[in-house]
């Protein structure tokens, strides 16, 4: 069977065993279903999909190898719920590679991540402590997201230092409101030092388009900082307040 209609009463049979698979899997392993309704979705209609196609529940996110049921079976193919995904993916990563089963703790994280990043892009209203501290955490923030961060720092809610790593020029011409400090790429070895002490503490780098200040966060990475977020796009994404001058 090559072709799959997927409004078929064959495949919508096959669909409705799959998600009592799922369940089942669920209660056995105490996992719990992704928040991500549209991960699961995709996810079972592409075990249903194996289930007709090769009469096994292969991974969907892996190409089946194997034309014969001998060769699939010598080909080591993924059956679900395959053996890395219990053994390491879910105890490592919380989920497994598709997506569909993964911890409750997991579920619960991702769930808040939602809600944070409806409050960040949407503006519906201003964030709790906790998730200005799940925003504070990220490596790469976007320009409503570091905003956002700005907001919640004014209000006290957390603390962090804002890095401009442009050239003096450059900062003069504009910068963002409640930057801390310049601290020039070019420069970069003359000031790195400097800063050893500051390893604990969380710093956001921002330079015109983000590459230098994602450079400049790589290395410090490299040397132990433990909380050092990027502005992925630079300054020229920012909506909210820039001031002019030294």
């Amino acid at each position: 069977m090559n072709n799959i209609d997927i409004n078929s009463d064959i495949f919508q049979a096959e669909l409705e065993k799959t998600w009592k698979f799922v369940e089942k899997v669920n209660k056995q392993f105490g996992f719990t279903q992704n928040p991500d309704e549209e991960i699961n979705e995709s996810v079972a209609m592409g075990l249903a999909r194996n289930r007709l196609m090769y009469g096994k529940r292969y991974c969907p996110c892996f190409i089946v190898q194997g034309k014969t049921e001998e060769e699939r079976k010598k080909a080591n193919n993924r059956i679900c719920p395959c053996k890395p995904a219990l053994e390491q993916e879910i105890p490592n990563d919380g989920v497994c590679h598709c997506g569909i089963f993964c911890t409750p703790e997991y579920a619960q994280k991702k769930t808040k991540e939602k809600a944070l990043e409806e409050a960040v892009h949407n503006h519906s209203r201003g964030l709790t402590q906790e998730e200005a501290q799940i925003l504070l955490d990220k490596e790469q923030l976007d320009a409503d997201e570091l905003e956002s961060l700005l907001e919640a720092r004014e209000l006290k809610m957390i603390n962090f230092s804002l890095i401009d790593v442009r050239e003096p020029m450059e900062y003069e011409m504009a910068h963002i409101a409640g930057t801390d400090e310049l601290l020039p790429t070019s420069r970069f070895y003359d000031w790195v030092n400097k800063i050893q002490h500051r390893k604990d503490e969380h710093i956001i780098l921002y330079c015109h388009t983000g590459s230098r200040s994602y450079q400049v966060q790589q290395i410090l990475k490299q040397q132990g900082f433990k909380h050092i977020g990027n502005f992925t796009y630079g300054i020229i994404t920012y909506g909210g307040k820039i001031e002019r001058g030294m």
